[in-house]
This record gives C-alpha cells, structure tokens and sequence, in this order.
C-alpha cells in the first residue's frame, strides 16, 4: 500500500528555514503559490532539509529559485538530496547556444541543395511518365487488365462529387465579374460588351483554371493522402509482393479519371458562371437574357471552347501526375504524409499557371476576334 501524501509545510525557529513533508509535484500542486510566497517573505539565515519526507525535481526547482540559483552557505543537506541540487546547478553552468552564423559558403550550399532537390523531383517525376506509357503499352494487347472499375470509382469521385462546389464557385464568380464589368463599361456607354467580357473571360481563361485550382485542393490533396496513407501502412508493399503493378491499379485509373473529369467540369463551371454573370448583367444593365444567349456564339467563336476543353484535359493529366508523384514519395510517418499533401496542392496549382501561360502565347491569335 503506498504511504499517504505529507502536505509540504515550512518551518522556522531561530532563523533557521525547514521544509518539511512531501515537496514533490503531486503534493505541491494545491501549494505551490502559498509556498512561493513563504520562500519570498522568509528571512532565514540557515536551511535545514533534513525533515523532508520527498523531494522530486520539482521541488528541488522551487527551492532553487527561491536560493537564487545558487546553494544557501549554511545548510544541512542529506547526500540523497544533492543530486537534485548538483543537476539544477549544472543547468544553469551550461553555455547558451548561439544561432550559427549564415555565410556565404552556406547560401551557395542551401541554393545547391534545393537545386538538386528539383532536379531528383524532376527525374523521379519522368520515371513516373515514362513507367505509365509502358504499362499503357503493355495494356494495349490486354483489353482484360485494364483498371476499369477503379477508372470509374475515380471518375465519381473526382467528376460527379465535384460538381456542386465547383458550380456554387462558378456561379458566385460569374456574379461577382459581371457586377464589376456592368459598373466600369455602364459609365462608358458600353453595355452591351459584357458579353464578349464574361464569354472570353470565363470560356478561355477564368473556368478552366477555377477548376485547375479547385481540383487541385480537393481531388490532388485527396490521391496524394490516399497513396501516402497506403505507403506509410505499407500496402503499396503488399500490392509489389503480389506481383501487382502499382502503377496499373494506383496511378493510372487516378490520371484516366482527371483526364476525363477535368473537361467535363470545365465545361459544367463555365455554364453556370455564364448563367450567373447573365443573370447579374440583366438586373444591373437590364440585358435581356435572349440578348445575352443570341450574341454569346457571336462574340466568342467555337475555337475558345475547343481551347477551355484542351486545357482541362491538360490540367487533369497534370494535376493527376503531380499528385500521385508527391504521394508515392511518402516515407512511413505522418510528417512525411502532410509535407508532400502541401507540396502536392502548391506545386499543381503552381504548374497549372505556367502552363496556362504557355497556353496563352501559343493560342494568343486563336479564336480571339479582332
């Protein structure tokens, strides 16, 4: 049976401080300020610890701050107590660590080595391609092996369980740009621009990068912790034991799925932000909505929407590609899980902007009327 807690008390006779009883953290929790205070208020000119019942680091702690960080000249300390003492001492002897000095030497080095980090990205991330084109190869022959049912679980979860968000958005930004645009060419007289304002905008550009962006932060977080989920409990392991191709059942149905889903939700986004910037521009310009749908295919030529469903398909592949990589370099710990998810959602929604970039000066003179 354990001895029963001894409530910490300090004593003084003749100038001479004791504590006594239990000075340990259970039995100082309810005393602890009423002790800091008698240590405070106490005017001892020797201690005395040879009544202490218990003494933990936590009390021995107390006690030192109270002595100011250095032992009392006149004491009566039990050698089972000194250790205590002689560890506190040794903490407060030990040098403080300065923060290292960054030189030159050191910028070349971090610069170098994020280099070379890209660099094995880069190369880890051609294996990836280069390992799905030959499995696709491979699959040609076999119409049988190919990952059907996990195509289509991934087009339901990428494609159709978007699509709510992916309209709520489409629709609030098609509002929101049209109210602006109706403000700006209603002072100029220019009314009847909207359309060709909301047609290019939302067709070429603001849809399919609306939902490059919100793919990317849904759908490309969502594969990249499922497969770093099914590394860190090592099933890709077990898929390799089997003699199962990782890249078959993981990765390939995920990049068929987004490559589908993606053009299809671009195309569903940019009819709901259309109907929204239409209903905005009839409340704020009075454009009727028969106006707005009969001048729409002439102001915006077909070439725009072939351009908008490209780039989805482009951006699907990507998003798929670039999610997959960053999952299946997860190494078997939940740091590791979390950083490349972040990585994962920065570095696609970041190549999904160079790359519409680079859309844009290659189809600068398509389908834009001059």
């Amino acid at each position: 049976m354990a001895d029963a807690i001894r409530t910490p008390e300090l004593h003084l006779s003749e100038g001479c401080l004791s504590p006594a009883g239990d000075w340990t953290l259970l039995a100082l929790a309810s005393h602890a300020n009423r002790l800091r205070q008698e240590l405070a208020g106490a005017k001892a000119t020797r201690w005395d610890l040879s009544a202490l019942n218990r003494l933990d680091s936590f009390g021995a702690l107390l006690l030192w701050r109270a002595w100011g960080g250095r032992l009392p000249a006149d004491m009566v300390l039990p050698d089972g107590y000194a250790t205590q003492f002689e560890r506190l001492a040794a903490m407060d002897e030990a040098p403080v660590p300065r923060p290292p000095r960054v030189g030159v030497v050191d910028v070349v080095a971090g610069l170098g080595g994020a280099l070379l980090g890209l660099f094995a990205h880069l190369g880890d991330f051609l294996a990836l391609i280069g390992r799905l084109a030959l499995d696709g190869l491979h699959l040609l022959g076999r119409p049988r092996n190919w990952p059907l049912k996990e195509f289509s679980a991934n087009l339901y979860k990428v494609g159709v369980k978007a699509m709510p968000v992916s309209a709520l958005v489409g629709f609030l930004i098609g509002v929101v740009l049209s109210y602006l645009s109706a403000l700006q060419l209603k002072a100029f007289g220019a009314d009847i621009f909207i359309v060709n304002i909301l047609g290019l905008g939302i067709i070429r550009e603001l849809g399919p990068v609306l939902v490059s962006v919100l793919v990317a932060g849904r759908s490309g977080s969502a594969m990249t912790a499922q497969l770093g989920v099914m590394r860190v409990t090592e099933e890709v392991d077990a898929l390799t034991v089997m003699g199962i191709s990782n890249y078959i059942r993981l990765v390939l149905p995920k990049v068929m799925a987004l490559s589908v889903a993606m053009p299809l939700l671009v195309l569903w986004t940019s009819a709901v932000a259309l109907v929204g910037g239409m209903m905005s521009a009839e409340l704020q310009l009075g454009l009727s909505y028969g106006y707005f749908i009969e001048t729409l295919p002439k102001v915006v030529p077909a070439a725009n929407l072939f351009i908008a469903l490209g780039k989805g398909a482009v951006f699907g592949v990507l998003i798929a590609l670039v999610a997959c990589h960053f999952g299946l370099r997860v190494k078997p710990n939940t740091e590791s899980l979390s950083a490349n998810t972040t990585a994962s959602v920065v570095t696609s929604i970041t190549l999904v902007i160079l790359v519409d970039a680079v859309f844009a000066i290659a189809t600068r003179s398509i389908g834009v009327p001059l």
